[in-house]
């Protein structure tokens, strides 16, 4: 049995609970904007700091230098000029569709094999080696007086799968070519992993969930025995220099909502903070020395802060449609096939007098926040601290039925490569295999229920 994070006896009914995802920071709001709205519980003497956070998030970044200096410093090399605009309606973001010059939406982190002694070092704080050109990522903008980096080109090639009622499903795996690159040859190692944007829904309550919660989750699955294995990334805390426990992005290979902001502001804007005060230029690139910048650091500590209490108290919808009985029938098999066993249902947040929104909530994210080998088929065979080339970040799940209004579109999975959510479970693999034969062998009712459940969330 997994353990148990549940209300005492006398809390409100099964599904009150349940249809709270965020607990009490659960919000009603539907179409474009259900995933903008504060948390319900936030009280009203802080809407003023979530409204000027959501401004700085929203609002695009310029050139310095300009009068507007509390927005200046941009590039000269970056991916956007606005958080908004990767995070659309701060949902999820897709990759490049047919005839888009740019990704907008979509990186590509890049890295090579640690070989030398000094290399191996360097990631227990930076996790891996960057390009010696490019750096970390690609940034395919670029100011007016500077070139960008280059382009990103993903091509797909057919995967079909076929179900045992013989219904046949057309997966789509993508490949990954830089092109117009304006710097140099890369590194002729280059390890390249696209990333979209993830919704930003609820990343405060996943950040008060205690390391002991999800230390206890990846012991319960080893002791399971079903072939299920997470286990928590080891990354490098800025702040209090030193290793600490990954939870934010793809791989988990950031501890802290701040460090996750700041990353952000750095490597897809070019922004400097006090966290990362060094440009987004390697040595060769001395655009970043020619080209003037927004002062040091281009974002205040202050306006950090307003940006980190915005991703911090963002509420989550509530569920829909709990009295479906085709709802609750694709719950029973979401159980039954195994899938919550990395997809937690219901979790717990731990007292945290600063943060009394999200304080001691029971949230409902369908996550452990652990990573799991996801099997050959999703591998991209680059590491980041500890997780190797086949692990990911188990994604949380609520949410993922407003994902057509809010985005008008149904990418999912780290590269955007799953069209809907029976391609997103269809790619599971290594841990997930056998939950992932499992569907293959639903009748196409059974199949429609599931998603019916997953549509719910």
């Amino acid at each position: 049995m997994f353990p148990a994070f549940a209300q005492p006896s006398d809390s409100p009914s099964v599904d009150t609970v349940l249809l709270k995802s965020g607990g009490e920071t659960s919000v009603t709001k539907t179409g474009s904007n259900a995933f903008s709205m504060p948390a319900a519980n936030l009280p009203l003497v802080n809407r003023l700091d979530f409204s000027v956070g959501n401004s700085f998030f929203r609002n695009p970044w310029v050139q310095a230098p300009a009068t507007t200096d509390a927005r200046d410093g941009l590039g000269p090399l970056f991916n956007t000029n606005g958080c908004q605009n990767c995070h659309i309606k701060d949902g999820r973001g897709h990759p490049p569709e047919a005839g888009d010059t740019n990704s907008v939406s979509m990186l590509v982190r890049l890295s090579i094999p640690a070989m030398t002694a000094a290399q191996k070092k360097s990631l227990i704080v930076n996790g891996v080696v960057p390009d010696p050109v490019y750096g970390g990522q690609l940034q395919d903008f670029a100011l007016p007086d500077a070139k960008p980096e280059g382009q990103v080109k993903v091509t797909y090639t057919d995967v079909p799968v076929i179900f045992a009622d013989g219904e046949v499903v057309t997966l789509r795996k993508p490949k990954l070519a830089m092109t117009d690159l304006n710097y140099g040859e890369m590194h002729p190692d280059i390890m390249m992993s696209a990333r979209i944007a993830p919704p930003m829904i609820g990343l405060g309550l996943l950040e008060q969930i205690p390391e002991q919660t999800l230390e206890s989750l990846a012991e319960a699955q080893l002791k399971e025995g079903k072939g299920v294995s997470g286990r928590l990334n080891r990354v490098w805390d800025v702040e209090k220099q030193q290793t600490v426990a990954g939870r934010f992005g793809w791989k988990a290979g950031q501890p802290t909502l701040k460090q996750q902001d700041a990353g952000a502001f750095n490597g897809d804007m070019g922004l400097t903070t006090r966290l990362f005060p060094v440009e987004n230029c390697s040595s060769d690139q001395t655009v970043c020395q020619t080209l003037p910048n927004g002062g040091a650091p281009e974002v205040s500590d202050k306006i950090l802060n307003f940006v980190e209490f915005y991703s911090r108290h963002l509420g989550v919808p509530v569920r829909r449609n709990l009295a479906d009985p085709q709802v609750q029938r694709g719950e029973q098999l979401f159980a039954e096939s195994g899938c919550g066993s990395c997809h937690q249902s219901q979790l717990r947040t731990a007292k945290v007098d600063s943060l009394p929104a999200l304080s001691e909530q029971t949230i409902h994210p369908y996550t452990d926040l652990l990573l799991h080998d996801m099997g050959e088929g999703l591998a991209d065979h680059r590491g980041e601290f500890l997780a190797d080339g086949r692990e990911w970040r188990t994604a949380p799940l609520w949410g993922i039925g407003y994902t057509q209004e809010v985005n008008g579109h149904t990418y999912f999975l780290h590269d955007g490569r799953a069209r809907n959510m029976m391609e997103a479970v269809l790619w599971h693999g290594g841990e997930a295999e056998r939950s992932r034969a499992q569907v293959l062998q639903m009748n196409k009712q059974d199949r429609e229920a599931l998603m019916a459940f997953l549509h719910s969330l």
